[in-house]
């Protein structure tokens, strides 16, 4: 009896699972260059002392969805999206290099060039700081550039240059901060082949549709899950109740 308990048991674990990744993905379907992640279910036999005669469901998260979002024109000009296939540089909230799509870029007080989530971009040199300016440009290789205060308008000052890197994507990882790693905990060199395109960013690839749809799913089978399980007591209570008669 205690098998079809913990089959539908363990089934039902997995299936939170899946529905919370689900989740994250839905919640981000309006966020600027998400990737989402996938999901798989697969049979693991249990191994131990004799033979694995028990075969529970498990969820996992085989790889995360490089396919391209939609590109939406903004005009701003700290706005960018990578044109084709590549990543920007910024520094991960534990200092390390990450990469991201999301080219919502925002200056701090300090003259800190950010992401819309607080990140620092990185240039040549490490996180880019920009002087105060009258204007700033962001060229299609990642140059920036600013016209200082007091100065003409056609007086253009190279700042720095955003670090745009496209490493093969079976390199790439995303870890739990949402950023993308290499694997192996290096930095990617630098793509002279990335281009940027000014004045416009990059939705996420979430399908919210789909999503909602798989949502529905996922609570239909946790569901009969929950009905093995109650189906399982309830004929151990059967069964009890037949050995008292006994």
């Amino acid at each position: 009896m205690d098998r079809s308990l913990y089959v539908a048991m363990s089934g039902a674990k997995q299936i939170l699972q899946a529905q919370a990744s689900n989740s994250n993905n839905l919640s981000n379907a309006n966020t600027t260059g998400f990737r989402s992640d996938l999901q798989q279910f697969r049979s693991m036999p249990v191994f131990g002392p004799g033979q694995p005669s028990r075969v529970y469901a498990m969820v996992e998260r085989p790889a995360t969805d490089f396919s391209p979002g939609a590109i939406q024109t903004t005009g701003r000009n700290l706005d960018v999206t990578v044109k084709g296939d590549g990543w920007i540089a910024v520094q991960s909230p534990d200092g390390s290099e990450a990469y991201t799509r999301a080219g919502d870029f925002r200056l701090t007080p300090e003259g800190l060039l950010q992401t819309g989530s607080g990140l620092p971009v990185i240039g040549n040199g490490g996180p880019i700081a920009v002087p105060p300016a009258q204007k700033l440009e962001i060229g299609e290789d990642g140059t920036i550039s600013v016209v200082p205060l007091g100065q003409p308008s056609n007086t253009l000052a190279i700042v720095d240059q955003i670090k745009l890197v496209d490493p093969p994507l079976d390199q790439l990882e995303k870890l739990k901060d949402g950023l993308m790693h290499l694997k192996g905990d290096r930095p990617a060199p630098i793509s002279s082949e990335v281009t940027l395109v000014s004045g416009a960013l990059e939705s996420s690839n979430v399908n919210a549709i789909d999503a909602m749809v798989r949502m529905i799913e996922l609570a239909r089978q946790f569901e009969m899950q929950i009905k093995a399980m109650k189906s399982a007591f309830d004929n151990d209570a059967a069964s009890a109740q037949l050995m008292r008669i006994g």
